[in-house]
């Protein structure tokens, strides 16, 4: 599972919604979580545009699971990496969404 948080510096909620991803990564050592400064990281970004922070993008294997804004509560993230994992049926992931993450996994 790839858990990337797609932040800003300068956003007081990503500072805050920061300790709680940690968290989250040292519970789930199999997965890997990156923290995306899209100031400095524009050129993965491509033609996507992050509006609201914290916006997680969460895959499993080539597959988008989700891609959207999340509270920065543990327990929402605990049970969205949960269902993101777990569930059968998903959703289709947009191609800007699909498109970062076929960037970040180069």
């Amino acid at each position: 599972m790839l858990v990337v948080c797609l932040c800003a510096a300068w956003c007081d909620t990503c500072g805050a919604y920061q300790p709680v991803l940690e968290r989250a990564a040292q519970q789930l050592p199999d997965a890997r979580f990156v923290w995306l400064d899209i100031e400095d990281h524009e050129d993965l970004l491509g033609s996507l545009d992050i509006a609201n922070f914290p916006t997680l993008l969460v895959a499993v294997a080539d597959e988008v699971r989700f891609f959207g804004t999340l509270t920065p509560q543990p327990e929402t993230l605990a049970r969205l990496l949960r269902a993101s994992f777990e569930e059968a049926t998903r959703g289709a992931a947009s191609p800007e969404a699909a498109a970062l993450l076929a960037r970040l996994r180069r």
